[in-house]
Order: C-alpha cells, then sequence, then structure tokens
C-alpha cells in the first residue's frame, strides 16, 4: 500500500511503505566476477526502487518494466566498470535514466500513462488498493519529472529525503522543497476531485 502523508512539517518523516532498498557495493565486483548469485541479490535489493524510477521515467507500466530489464541487463554487463562510490543506486538510476533518454531518442514519442493500465492491470504489482492507484495516476498526470521521481521514491522504496537528494543529485532543502510542493499540488488535485478530505 502507498503511504502519501500531507505533512508540510520538514522534521517529521511521514510513514512509507517498505524501507530503502541498500545495496551492498561489494555485490558489483561479485557480479563483474560472474557471480550470479550476487546479480541475483541485488535484483531482490533493488528490484522495486528501479521499478518505481522507471515508472516515474516512462509513465506507463509496461514500458518501465521493459526498461527495468534493460537496465539490469546493462548492470550485468557493465559491473566490472563500476567505482565504489556510495552511490550504487545512483549509478544504476543513471544507466536506466540514459536508456530511457536513448530509447525516446530513437523514437521521439512519449506515451502517456493509460488510466486503465493502473485501475484495471493486475500485473500492477506494487499498487494494489484502489485509492494508492487514484493517487498513483493523479501523482503521474500532474507532477513534473522530477516531481515525480522524489514522491515516487519516498512513498513506493521508502528512500528517506536524504537517500534520493543524493542519487538525484539535488540539494537536501531543494528535494524537500519540491517534495512538498508536489504533495500541495496532488493535495489539491485529490480535494478538487472529491478523493482526499
Amino acid at each position: 500500500m502507498i503511504m502519501f502523508s500531507f505533512v508540510i512539517d520538514n522534521s517529521i518523516e511521514p510513514p512509507v511503505a517498505g524501507s530503502a532498498a541498500k545495496v551492498d557495493e561489494g555485490l558489483f565486483e561479485r557480479i563483474g566476477a560472474g557471480d550470479m548469485s550476487a546479480f541475483d541479490q541485488l535484483y531482490r535489493d533493488t528490484e522495486r526502487t528501479m521499478y518505481t524510477h522507471a515508472l516515474s521515467l516512462t509513465r506507463s507500466h509496461d514500458e518501465a518494466l521493459d526498461l527495468v530489464q534493460e537496465a539490469y541487463v546493462k548492470v550485468l554487463s557493465a559491473a566490472h566498470l563500476y567505482q565504489p562510490m556510495g552511490k550504487p543506486l545512483a549509478w544504476m538510476f543513471t544507466i536506466q535514466r540514459n536508456l530511457h533518454l536513448s530509447k525516446l531518442r530513437k523514437s521521439s514519442r512519449i506515451t502517456p500513462l493509460d488510466a486503465a493500465d493502473i485501475e484495471n492491470n493486475s500485473r500492477f504489482s506494487y499498487v494494489e488498493d484502489p485509492e494508492d492507484r487514484m493517487v498513483l495516476e493523479a501523482a503521474l498526470t500532474i507532477l513534473n519529472t522530477e516531481e515525480q521521481q522524489i514522491v515516487l521514491l519516498h512513498a513506493v522504496s521508502g528512500m528517506k529525503h536524504k537517500e534520493i537528494a543524493e542519487t538525484i543529485g539535488l540539494g537536501l532543502s531543494t528535494t524537500l522543497s519540491k517534495y512538498n510542493r508536489a504533495l500541495k499540488k496532488l493535495r489539491s488535485y485529490l480535494e478538487e476531485r472529491g478523493l482526499h478530505s
């Protein structure tokens, strides 16, 4: 269940579903040496966060799944190149974002999210509650890409704001500000439609 909290007080961490992906940087060296159990562990540790990031980029469940798969194939083939920097998710997000941008350049189009994808697609594995689906649809409809990334990574993947800021390359205060503005937009949007009180 996605837990959105419309708390504007920056000192209070809203409740989140799950916990942020903690990535052992040593996995990349093992993957680079051909250790598939290390790759399986990396996948288990990061799959939900990578999917959330991909969804914020593509706005399409099916395209997000494809992008995640492509990103993991690239991570598998490039793991030997990883240099420990303390930010393994940032490296993986960069790979995923670059693959997405490359695909956009090739196709020169953006596929909008179809509401039916969220409401009727049983494969939308992380969003089972109908109200959460409405909130997710609203987030993907009215928020810009950066706001989507921040809100989804925090609400769905459980990442702390500091981790998000480091991962997407923003300052913590900027991340918090964008998060709060995004929540205000969502609250206003949902209240206008009678979906939030």
